[in-house]
């Protein structure tokens, strides 16, 4: 990408549009810097002011356009020392377009192959998983709890907890889909799930919080069959409590 085109992006009016528009707006910028070269494999990222500063987004934004990088395995974050580039984008093979998932009908088919995507993925964890994992899936968990209260940051630490899961099943091919889904995988990044419900946000995320605790519990204890039927309450739990508020909004009047 040429200096003309990135100073038109910076240029281009932003006010109208949405935090989440405006990350992935960020996340193609950085996507097209890697796959031209002018970011490579090693390279450590420009600091979060200083992307803040030339593309004119908050932090906020800059945060979930790296997360969305790293959730792709483009960017990895070394904590105290910066984000580096990992590889370059594919431009081809299998691809499901984030920006495609955008109704409640989207989310829901998503969630269906979840279901059949993490419910074995949650036993071969269970069985599988070293302490160290455990130890990190912990981790993912303690810092959903710590930041519910804000969805961005809840997002991301909600889809760390899945992904760990995939990574402890010792099966690259679980953790690749799943960092291709990257934190579209999550309801909320695409519905307000809490509002759909006629729910409070608290609520709902404690609700949210002991499904995930349930699943680490079984895995702990490596418990395969109680790690897959956790999951799968988890995840059908989700698929029904949006069917539920679909149909809800369906029959409500105008």
């Amino acid at each position: 990408m040429d200096n003309q085109s990135v100073d038109n992006l910076s240029a281009a009016p932003r006010a109208r549009k949405k935090p989440r528009s405006l990350a992935q707006e960020l996340v193609a910028v950085l996507s097209e810097r890697i796959r031209n070269g002018e970011l490579k494999r090693g390279d450590k990222l420009p600091t979060e002011s200083a992307i803040m500063e030339e593309q004119g987004v908050s932090r906020t934004v800059v945060r979930e356009a790296i997360s969305r990088l790293q959730a792709a395995g483009q960017v990895e974050t070394r904590h105290g020392i910066g984000t580096f580039v990992l590889d370059t984008p594919s431009p081809s093979g299998f691809r499901i377009d984030p920006a495609t998932i955008v109704t409640l009908r989207d989310v829901l088919a998503v969630l269906e192959l979840r279901i059949s995507l993490e419910v074995e993925s949650a036993g071969l964890a269970a069985a599988r998983r070293t302490e160290a994992q455990l130890l990190s899936m912990r981790e993912a968990l303690d810092a959903l709890n710590e930041s519910a209260a804000h969805a961005t940051d809840a997002v991301v630490s909600d889809f760390q907890f899945h992904l760990r899961i995939a990574l402890a099943t010792g099966n690259r091919y679980f953790t690749d889909i799943m960092s291709h889904l990257g934190t579209s995988i999550i309801p909320r990044t695409r519905l307000n799930s809490a509002r759909l419900a006629h729910d409070d946000q608290q609520h709902y995320m404690t609700r949210l919080s002991r499904e995930h605790e349930e699943i680490y519990d079984a895995i702990a204890r490596q418990d395969a069959d109680a790690a897959r039927a956790a999951m799968r309450l988890h995840l059908t739990n989700s698929r029904e409590r949006l069917r539920q508020a679909h149909e809800e909004a369906a029959a409500s009047p105008v």
